[in-house]
């Protein structure tokens, strides 16, 4: 396996492929800044620009383009609390905050450093463990889907300071997550007549609405009490303890990642939010959370960039794409004359073992380009917010529009940043409603399937062992919340 390596660091390290790399990644950093457009759309843009090249060349360079995607929509996440896509979420919960703290810069450089070092490890479980951890996937089903999903649903009452309001924010994600088509009759539900909504809600108006617009509208209220962020350079970097704080976090982030990132379906904006959730209770300093916590951007960019890498798994192994981005990559396999599946790695082993190494190059060319950037990206935050908002604001919408070319998109943005800014006004945490926007597909598909599966019945979720387990989780996760809330209302009127 080590001389397979090898040689695919010969064909990665050619002249031409390293600049094809060198452009994925960079492109992917562009693609991933955008609000609303992200990596699997970015790939499946520039897909035709790669039909004149060799097959090893242009997925090299798409892959770029993934995993730079997920470094770029830090930038965004961070500076303007505008997630470029759904796993950007939990680094803008923390991001933001660090960044309005003055400490935008250490956000960046610990979420590069992260982001390097989780993708590493993947792309090194990718060379190695690839057969036994696709085959632990394929364990997986609808029952599992389901409960990892509700999960991440009812986990997120940990996001905020009260679960009741958590939990309604998240609940109020399911229900625009159930308006449009029923995937299964195939009549409008919640729609009210609106043809507009019969294709339903989509995660970016909502994202880029909740997040970018509602924090604009918040800020231009204390607009004037909002000074300019002055930084200094030495302020950019890393401190010991910050860096103290973060490494276990990147480590626990990494391997959270590359476990559900093997999962086909399950995604880098479940492996974020799971990473956080973990982070938070081995934190020394839980309350941080939600203000600025370096360890809880750490965690989730750490498992974002982990689970893209992972999610090549079960795609090169088995020809299952992990995600929407490895489909992508998949459909330029086929395109590019390469038949994908188990005997992939052996007909196709030049290919294969050049696409690795070409990942742990990219990753070291993405660290390259970000620690040194990091303080220029920062420095943004120094230019007045009255002056800021507006650009914001634009980029927002601009985002809005392009990622589905239709105004009515706009207009919905306009809605939920107004939606938004009501939630901050009666302390209702944001994050729950994207997140559970984003794990309602999952969970309403997978919950089907299971019933169908078992002709209605609910035993499905107890007689296979890996959902029982989930099943235990999942209770446990809907009684801590409740128990914890009667236990600190004991302790205030003892």
């Amino acid at each position: 396996m080590i001389d397979l390596l090898l040689q695919g660091f010969a064909v990665a390290f050619q002249p031409s492929n390293l600049a094809f790399i060198f452009l994925g990644v960079l492109l992917g950093q562009v693609i991933g800044a955008l609000p609303g457009v992200g990596p699997a759309a970015g790939m499946a843009l520039l897909l035709p620009l790669t039909f004149g090249l060799e097959p090893a060349t242009a997925i090299m360079m798409l892959a770029g383009i993934m995993y730079g995607g997920q470094y770029g929509g830090t930038l965004t996440s961070v500076l303007i609390n505008v997630p470029g896509e759904a796993s950007g979420v939990m680094t803008a919960v923390d991001g933001h905050q660090m960044a309005r703290k003055g400490r935008g810069g250490a956000a960046l450089s610990v979420a590069a450093i992260g982001s390097f070092i989780a993708g590493i490890g993947a792309v090194a479980a990718v060379a190695f463990i690839t057969p036994a951890l696709s085959g632990f996937a394929l364990r997986f089903n609808a029952p599992e889907y389901f409960l990892l999903a509700a999960l991440g649903i009812i986990a997120t009452a940990s996001l905020g300071a009260t679960p009741i309001r958590s939990l309604m924010a998240g609940v109020l994600g399911l229900m625009i997550a159930l308006v449009g088509t029923d995937p299964l009759a195939g009549t409008p539900r919640l729609t009210f007549g609106q043809p507009a909504l019969y294709e339903g809600i989509d995660f970016i108006p909502v994202a880029i609405g909740v997040f970018g617009i509602a924090e604009v509208l918040a800020s231009l209220e204390r607009a004037h009490d909002m000074h300019p962020i002055r930084t200094r350079l030495k302020d950019m970097w890393l401190t010991s303890a910050e860096w103290a704080q973060s490494r276990m976090a990147i480590v626990r982030g990494g391997f959270i990642g590359l476990f559900v990132g093997i999962m086909p379906g399950a995604g880098a904006s479940i492996a974020s939010l799971l990473a956080y959730l973990t982070e938070r209770r081995f934190s020394r300093n839980p309350e941080m959370f939600g203000k600025g916590a370096i360890d809880g951007v750490a965690a989730a960019e750490a498992a974002n960039n982990s689970a893209s890498h992972g999610a090549m798994i079960p795609m090169l192994s088995l020809a299952i794409p992990g995600n929407a981005s490895t489909a992508v990559l998949l459909a330029a396999l086929i395109l590019h004359g390469v038949r994908p599946g188990p005997m992939l790695m052996t007909q196709e082993a030049t290919l294969v073992w050049g696409l690795i190494a070409s990942m742990f190059i990219g990753n070291v060319m993405l660290l390259i380009m970000n620690l040194p950037m990091a303080p220029l990206f920062a420095s943004l935050l120094r230019i007045p917010y009255v002056y800021l908002a507006p650009g914001i604001l634009v980029i927002s919408l601009v985002g809005a529009y392009a990622a589905t070319l239709d105004f009515g998109t706009v207009w919905m943005c306009i809605f939920f940043g107004l939606l938004g800014w009501l939630m901050m006004k009666f302390d209702i945490p944001r994050p729950p409603l994207v997140l559970a926007l984003v794990l309602a597909p999952l969970l309403e598909t997978s919950l089907r399937q299971s019933l169908l599966l078992s002709f209605g019945s609910p035993m499905i979720f107890v007689e296979r062992p890996i959902s029982a387990v989930l099943l235990v989780v999942v209770a446990f996760a809907l009684i801590l919340p409740v128990w914890s809330a009667v236990k600190r209302r004991r302790n205030r009127i003892a």
